[in-house]
């Protein structure tokens, strides 16, 4: 029996892609096609439903009733697509270990631990995808997940990783030229490394200040960087005094390419964290052993 009506196939793709991240960029990004592309075929698949998806302004997008509703179909239909092919490709898929992680962790933390995990486990293949475009941490199609977490994703089996530990840090060679930094205040006559990411929850200066119960004072001068990883390697340079996470930047530190200029730590209830989806089969055995590799590396270098 002929199956029909059926949307034009390629439009449902771009659908799912634009409707799990709300954003046509990010699922042009996804799909390795133009924005414009992804907007098109949205459009072709409205007219073909005669039924508007997605409602549109200057600055976002955002599903209607009928997009949402038909946006769970469409994804429920097309996860049991991709798992009756990752079936087909079960010899590549049983020795393959996705991880999906932000651009901060990957180059600092994670990166430099593979080639140890690989070491020990050549048969395994590592797929690490770096994303800080996360709205909805439960949608991610993933092995595993590794997040900073302010507060904890809903639908998602939490794994704490390490505390979040606050505090400046900057290149020996910064502070040879700043001996005179010794207290909070003496801070703002340096220069500031400024994490420029609106969308993050991560702290920055002046709220880093204020839990601690000081005035932010103002720094001699700011350099505004919206990308942590760029923004260590600056400080790294000598180009300014940053604020760390100790989890992120352990290595650094215990080689000494950062230093602390002050001994002032902000602690919260914030937390880096292994986040895996709920509701899916049990780990695959290269996922698993990757799993307890990791947690096993924790234990040894963190206090979880």
């Amino acid at each position: 029996m002929k199956l029909q009506p059926l949307p034009p196939l390629n439009s449902l793709v771009a659908f799912e892609a634009a409707a799990r991240h709300l954003s046509f960029t990010l699922a042009a990004r996804e799909l390795n096609v133009t924005q414009g592309a992804i907007s098109r075929q949205i459009r072709l698949l409205e007219d073909y439903l005669s039924t508007a998806l997605f409602t549109r302004t200057t600055r976002e997008i955002k599903l209607t009733a009928s997009g949402n509703q038909y946006y769970e179909s469409v994804r429920d239909t097309l996860q049991q697509i991709a798992h009756a092919t990752a079936g087909m490709l079960h010899w590549q898929g049983a020795r393959q270990v996705t991880v999906v992680t932000s651009t901060a962790m990957a180059s600092l933390w994670l990166l430099p631990l593979v080639s140890e995990f690989q070491r020990q486990n050549e048969e395994i293949d590592l797929r690490i995808i770096a994303t800080d475009q996360v709205s909805d941490f439960s949608r991610l199609d993933c092995d595993l997940a590794l997040y900073y977490c302010s507060t904890p994703p809903k639908n998602m089996k939490v794994t704490p990783l390490f505390n979040e530990e606050i505090f400046p840090v900057c290149s020996p060679a910064f502070l040879a030229q700043h001996p005179e930094i010794h207290t909070l205040e003496q801070l703002g006559a340096c220069t500031w490394l400024w994490f420029e990411d609106p969308q993050r929850d991560w702290i920055g200066w002046k709220e880093w200040f204020q839990r601690l119960g000081y005035q932010a004072p103002e720094p001699r001068r700011r350099i505004n960087i919206n990308n942590y990883s760029m923004l260590i390697q600056s400080a790294l340079a000598g180009q300014g005094i940053a604020l760390a996470w100790s989890g992120l930047l352990s290595n650094h530190l215990q080689t000494g390419n950062l230093v602390r200029p002050t001994q002032t730590t902000l602690c919260t209830d914030a937390q880096f964290c292994l986040l895996e989806p709920q509701g899916r089969p049990p780990h695959r055995q290269s996922v698993e052993r990757f799993r307890q590799w990791l947690m096993a590396h924790l234990a040894e270098t963190v206090d979880v």
